[in-house]
This record gives structure tokens, C-alpha cells and sequence, in this order.
């Protein structure tokens, strides 16, 4: 056994006693890497991400294409890695689809969270509910850039239809990290709720989420001071 080899070996049995709290960032990434990378030394590649983007969060949530930059880091292990990041979103949405209703604001902010998980622009989902607040689904509606999305108002009525939704809440991200809600979405929270009141769905609100942190648009008194101008 080579050198590397024990190395590897070493930090596998650990992982499997200790879990990865114990773990650095070189040694997660180097554990992640001996996957994509089988018969080479990965620290140095470790090393080389963590320099190149700062911190494993962010080695994560780079693209392939960012990734390849990296000296050592093939496409491989590029696409492994911004697999991961991907594969947790789909594992919280996964998860989230058996809740049997979601009765509070609270529980539907927790719910949406998951679909922005790792997402560098701008989403735009519509989660539909029945009459007994169960889900019937959450549709993606618009995708723009980092900065900005622009909400499909006739997508919106005609998802609500199809799903044969009694209630309906909008969902968009801002992936500058500050869930804030803006005048612009208190506006387009009001066009909305106008356009779904016509076909006799009520939207019971606009979640504005970042990271894993939300803000309702209807609690945070936005709405509100729209209406009264």
C-alpha cells in the first residue's frame, strides 16, 4: 500500500467513526475528491479549491466550468463535485413533497427553502395548494439572471389552473443573501393576487427567500403600504 493510499484509507475509517464534523476543509474536499479522483494525491487539488474559491460552500456551489479552472481538477471530478450541492437540493424537495399539508405561513417558507437550495440566479416558483392545504405542486415559473426575474403573470393563473389549485403562494430568491422584500415585489405580489382572484384562486402570499432564511411579503407590512398609497 502506497503512501496515498494509507492516507485515503486513514480518513475513510475516520469518517465512518467520527462523522465529518471533525473534519477540516482540506479533509472533506480530499475525502470528496478520492471518489472522483481514484490513484492521485488530492490534496494539493484541495488545496488549490479552497484558494481558488475560498471555502468549500462556494467550491460547491461553483459550476463545472469554474471548477476545471482549478489546477488537478478534471471534468470528472468537476461534475462530482457540483453534483453534490444538486444532490442535496433534490434530497430537501424530495423530502418536502411527503408533507401531508402545510396548515402556516411558517411550514410553507420552510417548505420553499428547499427549491433555492444552491441557486445562483434568480428563481421563480408557484407552490399550489388544494382546499385542505395540501400540496399539489411547486412549479418553477421564471429563471432571469443573478440580480433579477421577471414574474409571467399569465404563467402564474395558467399554472394555478392546471394544478386545479384553491390557494396558491409566489416564491421568488434573491441571491444577493438579503431576504428582503422589495416595493417591486409588493407590487408584484398585488398583480397577482388580481389576476388569480378573477379565476377564483387566492394567492395567500409572496415568499421572498436567501440562503435559508425567508420573508413574507404580506407579514414584513410591504403589501400593506402598496395598498395604502
Amino acid at each position: 500500500m502506497s503512501v496515498h493510499e494509507g492516507h485515503r484509507e486513514r480518513l475513510r475509517q475516520r469518517f465512518q467513526t467520527e462523522g465529518l464534523d471533525s473534519f477540516n476543509e482540506i479533509q472533506m474536499l480530499e475525502l470528496l475528491l478520492f471518489y472522483a479522483i481514484p490513484r492521485k494525491d488530492t490534496n494539493l487539488i484541495a488545496h488549490g479549491l479552497l484558494d481558488h474559491f475560498g471555502s468549500v460552500a462556494q467550491v460547491l456551489d461553483a459550476s463545472v466550468e469554474e471548477l476545471r479552472e482549478v489546477p488537478g481538477v478534471g471534468e470528472n471530478a468537476a461534475v462530482f463535485l457540483s453534483l453534490i450541492a444538486q444532490s442535496y437540493r433534490y434530497y430537501l424537495v424530495n423530502k418536502a413533497k411527503h408533507a401531508c399539508a402545510l396548515r402556516s405561513i411558517e411550514e410553507c417558507g420552510s417548505y420553499l427553502c428547499s427549491f433555492f437550495q444552491g441557486r445562483r440566479n434568480e428563481m421563480v416558483y408557484l407552490l399550489c395548494l388544494d382546499a385542505k392545504c395540501g400540496v399539489l405542486g411547486c412549479k418553477m415559473i421564471a429563471e432571469g439572471s443573478v440580480n433579477s426575474a421577471s414574474v409571467p403573470i399569465r404563467k402564474v393563473v395558467e399554472t394555478a389552473l392546471t394544478t386545479n389549485a384553491t390557494a396558491v403562494i409566489l416564491a421568488h430568491n434573491h441571491p444577493s443573501g438579503v431576504a428582503l422584500p422589495s416595493d417591486e415585489d409588493a407590487q408584484t405580489t398585488f398583480m397577482i393576487a388580481e389576476a388569480l382572484s378573477m379565476v377564483g384562486i387566492q394567492l395567500i402570499d409572496h415568499i421572498v427567500v436567501a440562503d435559508n432564511d425567508y420573508v413574507s411579503v404580506r407579514q414584513s407590512g410591504k403589501y400593506d403600504e402598496y395598498l395604502l398609497r
